[in-house]
């Protein structure tokens, strides 16, 4: 099977990865929960992994609260800082991990941003909606359907002069792009564990400048007595046990993505991009949906042919992609896309030149011209 569905989860892991969730199975107890070895060992193991994350990605250890996936993560942040019926500025783009947590909050929900790949348009918008002096903004790094990638330093600037809140939503990004808690100002930076950081289903991390509601309430180890979550982090928002064994093999996948260096890792997925965006250029019965400031994702529609029939085919050839809305039906509408979904093909650093051949000339060979 040739993968290229890394922008749902990266398939092909550090060998690493597995390897460290096996150890911490098989040496490590809960964290808080005692001073013996055991427990002294998942202890640690989770603090080496604060301390891999604040490196990446410019932040205090005690910043990094570890979630399960991205859309916990933003559950925490959205929660902490709107009320229902708040007024929200988001960007054309958003994943159903933002608008469903606004949806339930009944938000009042401003969309900036409606141009795909224009980057100047995006941030006007932005601009004018900043201005009205929303309770919070909220942008995803990069399209997870599309992947352009938004001016998000810009608008964060922007929310600081304006003093907004601001969340990003780096589910794309984390792991290939420059992400900073410090430099963006932002309020709460949320990723997965799974995508561009290699590490295993069922984790992730949110970066929160300060504070934050918990989504959870119980045992955190600390201050057992009282009967209010403790005030400060990572405690007050990391209630009950750790993914001590999924927090290893993240902290592993990290340290790969640091090795690599993400700058690296991104060229990589940019060449691959390149090469299947040429080699499938001329097929004039493909929409190949691309344009300037575009990470490692590469969206499709062939004519006449549904998508996920279309998906289909290419699974019975061996090329794993992904079909239909991808959670993200607000990108969708924006991209005109929405009655009919598209193909996506997302890279990794684990994918060849010699695997984008071969799922283009599968492409050629399923939907002549």
């Amino acid at each position: 099977m040739i993968y290229l569905d890394n922008a749902a989860t990266t398939l092909q892991k550090p060998v690493t990865v597995p390897n460290a969730v096996l150890r911490a199975m098989q040496t490590c107890a809960g964290v808080g929960r005692g001073g013996h070895a055991a427990a002294m060992a998942a202890a640690e193991t989770v603090y080496q992994g604060r301390l891999m994350a604040a490196e990446l990605f410019d932040a205090e250890p005690e910043q990094v609260v570890f979630t399960m996936n991205a859309t916990h993560g933003l559950n925490i942040a959205i929660r902490s800082l709107l009320s229902p019926g708040a007024r929200v500025v988001v960007s054309g783009f958003e994943h159903n991990a933002v608008t469903r947590p606004l949806r339930a909050l009944r938000a009042d929900v401003r969309t900036a941003g409606k141009k795909l790949f224009d980057a100047n348009d995006t941030l006007r918008a932005f601009d004018q909606a900043i201005a009205e002096k929303p309770d919070a903004v909220i942008c995803t790094h990069v399209s997870n359907v599309f992947g352009c990638i938004l001016p998000v330093e810009e608008i964060a600037a922007l929310c600081r002069v304006n003093r907004i809140p601001f969340i990003l939503d780096a589910s794309q990004s984390a792991g290939s792009l420059p992400v900073s808690l410090r430099r963006t100002g932002a309020r709460f930076i949320a990723m997965p564990g799974h995508k561009g950081l290699y590490g295993p289903q069922g984790t992730g991390i949110l970066l929160c400048a300060d504070g934050g509601q918990p989504l959870l309430f119980g045992g955190t180890g600390s201050n057992s007595m009282e009967q209010e979550m403790p005030v400060f982090l990572p405690d007050r928002l990391e209630a009950g046990t750790h993914n001590v064994c999924g927090i290893a093999g993240l902290t592993e996948g990290m340290r790969f993505v640091r090795k690599q260096t993400p700058e690296a890792i991104f060229r990589h997925e940019q060449s691959l991009l390149r090469q299947l965006r040429r080699e499938l250029g001329g097929q004039e019965n493909l929409r190949l949906f691309t344009g300037e400031g575009q990470a490692g994702v590469l969206s499709l529609s062939v004519e006449n042919i549904d998508c996920e029939e279309a998906a289909q085919a290419l699974a019975q050839e061996g090329i794993a992609v992904r079909a239909g809305l991808h959670c993200a039906p607000l990108a969708h509408r924006t991209a005109g896309t929405a009655d009919a979904g598209t193909v996506r093909f997302s890279f990794s650093a684990f994918n060849t030149p010699r695997e984008v051949r071969r799922a283009a000339e599968v492409c050629k060979k399923l939907f002549p011209i």
